[in-house]
Parts: C-alpha cells; sequence; structure tokens
C-alpha cells in the first residue's frame, strides 16, 4: 500500500535566469494560457521570496490541467541534466505526425533541436529541444 494517495503532477516549476526571455520563448513554442503572472513585479522588495506572489514568476496553464511554473533567480547555474534534479520535462503530443510538424516549426523558428526518434520498445516516438537556459524538454507522442 502506498504512504500517499495521489493521481500525479499537480504542476512543474522550472528555475529560469531571464524571466522575459523565458516566457517568450515558451509562449512561442507552446503558446498556452497564462494561468497567473507576476514577472513585472520580480524586482520589488520580497517579491522573488513570496510564493503568494509566485516569486516573480509566470504560471501556464497547460491543455491537460496541469500547470508549468517558471520562476526567476537572480544568479542561476547554468542547467545540467548530469546532475542531481531534473533531467528533462516530456510534453505530450496526440502523434509521431505532430512530432514531425513540431520539428518543422522549431526549424522556421531557430530553435535547436534532436531528430523525431521511433522508441518502438516503448512505443513512443519523441523529439527533443532546449529552452533558453537549456533546460531540456521533449515531446512525447504514441507510436501508432
Amino acid at each position: 500500500m502506498a504512504l500517499i494517495e495521489s493521481s500525479g503532477f499537480a504542476h512543474v516549476r522550472l528555475t529560469v535566469t531571464d524571466i522575459e526571455r523565458s516566457k517568450a520563448f515558451y509562449d512561442k513554442v507552446f503558446g498556452w494560457s497564462v494561468a497567473a503572472d507576476m514577472s513585472s513585479r520580480v524586482k520589488e522588495p520580497g517579491v522573488s521570496e513570496s510564493p503568494g506572489d509566485i516569486y516573480g514568476g509566470t504560471v501556464y496553464q497547460t491543455p491537460s490541467g496541469t500547470l508549468l511554473g517558471l520562476r526567476p533567480v537572480a544568479d542561476g547555474e547554468p542547467f545540467d541534466s548530469e546532475h542531481t534534479g531534473l533531467d528533462h520535462i516530456s510534453f505530450a503530443a496526440p502523434s509521431r505526425d505532430a512530432l514531425v510538424a513540431a520539428k518543422e516549426a522549431l526549424d522556421a523558428e531557430g530553435v535547436p533541436h534532436g531528430e523525431v526518434t521511433d522508441l518502438d520498445g516503448f512505443g513512443i516516438a519523441i523529439l527533443s529541444f532546449s529552452d533558453p537556459d537549456g533546460i531540456h524538454l521533449e515531446l512525447t507522442a504514441p507510436l501508432s
């Protein structure tokens, strides 16, 4: 028996070095609705330490109902998936064709990315890319 009852993720918050640059990237790539945005107040005293002010960040509402937050940090270390913590975040896509279309859209915008890769043993295809801080992102779609 599990110690805790949970139906899954409610939200993920990423720390970013430049909130405006990161917002522009996530707006362009995903176009999700903004659920809350305190980024214009990030330089006000106390805001970057206040959970109620979402640390001067931005929170997106994804179509699945989960939230993705961006939290600005002053002197953030560069992202490294080889260190303890986050390796990557994978976002669901409806089909492999959607991954191919995403690859073309990323190409058109000059966003570096990997290839659409089939992982037959898992029944999925993936497309990897990174945000402006080098945080690894991935799109995942079913093969069938």
